[in-house]
């Protein structure tokens, strides 16, 4: 809630100050008399204790300035995506369909048959009127309410019963937010510059927390073997995907494209040096794994090394080792339909209380390590995350179960290097 704050002054002058908490940080504007300070105020409340749309601070409503480079925000959004060397097709393709689905807003046609957009990023004037996105003319109360926006769903106006575009989780507007704000801080950097600020610096993104469940699932020994069991029953060599997975932590794309000559039978390692990447039509293609630290070798057990033998037995150098039912590399949609989900719903029937995704298995590999004490630089190194951060960040809630060796070690150490009285210093009777 915004608040007035009367601030007297030597001469006997009172100004009025408006506060209030905008994304955890404080804002104020002055006013020269209280009428003026409580109409802002109001505003201020009306726009979710955000700055009203088009207000200046200490200025007003004010429009920006037209700048004579200006361009469209689908247009330079576009130009920069292509732009960008260091991703593949794919998420060229991935980005430009945010541009166009998220920014600009999801196209449908009116009782006209008149094309418009619902739901993107927009300017919105003093007088409440929307006028399109450019790179110069969107404000930070803007992009507020375009994250405001995308946390609602979108449904066609002559219909309401129809969904045009699903409620956003507040991780897919994080991301959609950090592509924005690359494009927007492109232009800040431009030569010549094409505007002063970025809008997006100080937005304030929803909780990635603020579900009631939780977005991982882990299992418990017990609850994976029930779905493994089912699993085995239906198809064997399933159930060896499956409990490599959750036995080495890989990602799907990775697990799936190893291949014979990627087992290293002497030091019981299998090198991770490739991943199934989709492609911009759609389609799937060998290529490196998702990141640089990716690329790395997994230590195997026994049982794990024993199994691989009896997949790679006959096999050439080249061919996959884990394989469909018509010999080819697995793909994800066919085990997800025709193997896992007839398995969790046979162990659901069972009395399995979960319902985990394949990747959970990843999360769930994670746990596992953790619950036997397993450092995060290790866990980090396993499964091939870029940064010791995203580990931390992805896993960090799991690790209280570490509190009582933590608060073990710091007492021991304590008691080592405890001063002495040969330290001269005061001690106890």
């Amino acid at each position: 809630m915004a608040s007035i704050v009367p601030r007297p002054k030597r001469s006997g002058e009172i100004t009025y100050q408006v506060k209030w908490r905008e994304a955890g940080d404080w804002q104020s504007e002055k006013f020269g008399d209280e009428p003026s300070a409580e109409q802002f105020r109001l505003l201020v409340e009306a726009h979710g204790n955000r700055w009203p749309h088009g207000w200046t601070r200490g200025l007003g409503f004010v429009e920006p300035e037209e700048h004579p480079g200006d361009r469209a925000l689908g247009e330079y959004a576009h130009a920069y995506v292509d732009g960008l060397n260091t991703v593949d097709a794919r998420t060229q393709h991935d980005y430009k369909r945010d541009v166009e689905k998220h920014f600009l807003g999801v196209p449908y046609r009116d009782a006209a048959g008149l094309e418009r957009r619902l739901g993107g990023l927009v300017h919105t004037t003093a007088d409440g009127t929307e006028h399109p996105p450019t790179m110069c003319n969107i404000t930070q109360a803007d992009v507020n309410e375009w994250v405001r926006r995308q946390r609602h769903a979108v449904t066609d106006p002559d219909d309401p019963e129809k969904v045009l575009r699903i409620r956003a989780s507040a991780k897919s507007v994080a991301n959609r937010h950090g592509l924005l704000y690359v494009i927007f801080q492109s232009a800040v950097e431009a030569e010549p510059q094409l505007r002063e600020s970025n809008p997006c610096k100080k937005t304030g993104l929803p909780r990635q927390d603020d579900g009631v469940d939780e977005e991982m699932v882990f299992l418990e020994h017990t609850e994976y073997a029930r779905i493994s069991a089912e699993l085995r029953t239906l198809d064997p060599n399933a159930a060896d995907l499956a409990d490599f997975l959750v036995g080495t932590g890989m990602r799907w794309g990775e697990a799936t494209s190893l291949q014979a000559r990627d087992i290293n039978w002497t030091t019981g390692k299998v090198n991770v040096q490739r991943a199934w990447k989709r492609t911009e039509a759609n389609t799937f293609e060998l290529g490196p794994p998702k990141t640089r630290k990716a690329r790395r070798l997994v230590a195997l057990n026994e049982d794990q090394l024993t199994m691989l033998r009896r997949h790679v037995a006959g096999l050439g150098p080249h061919d996959f080792i884990f394989r469909g039912g018509q010999g080819k590399a697995w793909r994800h949609s066919n085990f997800y339909h025709r193997k896992w989900e007839r398995a969790l719903g046979e162990a659901i029937k069972k009395g399995l209380t979960k319902r985990p995704r394949i990747h959970d298995l990843r999360h769930t590999h994670v746990s596992w390590l953790i619950a036997q004490n397993i450092s995060p630089a290790a866990i980090q190194r396993r499964l091939g995350h870029e940064s010791i951060t995203t580990t931390i960040d992805r896993y960090g809630h799991l690790l209280s179960n570490l509190d009582d060796e933590i608060s073990a070690a710091v007492a021991n150490a304590m008691r080592a290097t405890a001063p002495s009285r040969g330290l001269g210093l005061v001690q106890p009777a």
